[in-house]
């Protein structure tokens, strides 16, 4: 629950365990596959005294939110979609698009069951120190990839691109790249596009035939993400080849990925320089840029304030009595539910909570576990699953207790699956 956040891996390991808790708590993660990627390739990383590389990531992974959070499909499968299956991505909202998903049919509604991705899996293992072979060569290979970037022959290609003279402003920069993608001849700007994406030319000339036969439309309106993740692009290598950005940084291209996924939520954080300065060019007005330490500062300050109720308040588990954030708007977190949740939350605070041992509850249970074992199975659909569907499932491991907090009240705690897949308490 919560605004969905994207963050990298520097506001994360600037968290304690205790801070990260909130972090989960409070806001939707959208864990990209660049994260996954910088958390592994730490495998590979020289170290300080005392501490091994499986401790680094492992510890990071302790911190990865697991209980409000969702893997984003990566940007090149986004991609694919929207240019070969006319898939329809969700550019104004800010929601994961999250890959897989089984999608079954039960009593004539559908429902799709979303059980634990790869890569949750892997941070679980993570947290115990256990890692596959291939993992580690995976972190071997992406350090010597970062060592070959060439950021170089961009610089120099890019400087054709100022006929009169360079941009003196990021803002400058940005009006150029808005007119030569808007303004310049549609289908000789797609064709630059496709194949500067790596797109091969088999591959482009099929999209430029669907492009010719949707009526040669306007390159934003045929293909958004495209054109989203080709805009980031081309900003930042114009303002490399302006001398805006430093060229020095093979670093500076990966960290550049990231704003790939910038659609995909309503809050960004960032400890990265590099972030700072290019994230507030493609924000929307329903997005916001959070600095790491902005949100480390925020986070901090709700430990604190919760740390200050009674000791039997806090052993009903933080579902119990932050199910909300708090009402002063002097907190970060309070100001973001304000701007990006539902208006009436505030409302919904007051509402009596769900109770683990409820009949309604009891029935939700007996719709889950019908939909997981009588469900028809359905044929994959290039459509985005969850909008079509009429239930959804997402089955996750999530931690009992983060850091110093329980999350969950003893009558949840006390209960676990018998054989036959039944709750139980635990006598």
């Amino acid at each position: 629950m919560g605004p969905v956040i994207i963050f990298d891996k520097s506001v994360l390991q600037g968290l304690n365990k205790d801070e990260a808790m909130w972090l989960d708590n409070f806001y939707l993660s959208n864990i990209t596959p660049l994260f996954f990627i910088e958390t592994l390739a730490d495998l590979e990383k020289q170290v300080g005294r005392g501490r091994t590389p499986e401790d680094v990531v492992g510890n990071l992974a302790y911190k990865t939110p697991d209980m409000s959070a969702k893997p984003n499909a990566h940007h090149l499968t986004l991609l694919e979609g929207e240019l070969f299956a006319n898939a329809k991505l969700d550019m104004q909202y800010g929601r994961p698009h999250v890959p897989g998903g089984k999608r079954v049919e039960l009593d004539g509604k559908t429902g799709v069951i979303f059980q634990q991705s790869p890569e949750e899996e892997a941070f679980s293992r993570w947290q115990r120190g256990e890692f596959l072979n291939v993992e580690r060569l995976q972190a071997k290979s992406w350090r010597k990839f970062l060592s070959n970037i060439d950021l170089k022959y961009y610089y120099d290609f890019f400087q054709r691109f100022f006929p009169i003279s360079k941009p003196k402003t990021l803002g400058g920069v940005k009006r150029l790249v808005d007119f030569y993608l808007d303004e310049s001849e549609v289908e000789e700007t797609l064709v630059f596009g496709l194949l500067f994406l790596g797109l091969t030319p088999e591959s482009s000339t099929q999209i430029l035939q669907k492009w010719r036969a949707a009526g040669k439309p306007n390159i934003k309106e045929f293909a958004p993400y495209f054109y989203h993740m080709l805009s980031v692009d081309f900003f930042f290598y114009t303002a490399m080849a302006a001398d805006l950005i430093s060229k020095e940084r093979p670093s500076h291209k990966i960290d550049l990925a990231y704003l790939y996924y910038l659609p995909f939520c309503t809050v960004f954080s960032s400890s990265d320089k590099l972030h700072a300065t290019l994230v507030p060019y493609f924000l929307r007005e329903n997005q916001t840029f959070v600095p790491g330490q902005e949100l480390k500062e925020d986070l901090t300050k709700l430990d604190v304030h919760y740390s200050k109720l009674p000791d039997e308040v806090k052993k009903r588990g933080v579902m119990s009595f932050a199910f909300y954030p708090p009402d002063d708007t002097s907190f970060l977190i309070t100001r973001l539910w304000d701007k990006h949740m539902n208006p009436k939350w505030r409302e919904h605070k007051i509402e009596p909570k769900p109770q683990p041992s409820t009949p309604s509850n009891q029935k939700m249970m007996d719709r889950i576990k019908r939909l997981k074992e009588e469900g028809k199975p359905l044929p994959d659909s290039t459509h985005d699953s969850r909008t079509e569907a009429d239930e959804m499932i997402v089955e996750r491991h999530v931690r009992a207790k983060k850091g110093k907090w329980v999350r969950f009240p003893p009558e949840v705690l006390n209960r676990r699956k018998n054989v036959k897949g039944e709750w139980e308490d635990i006598e």
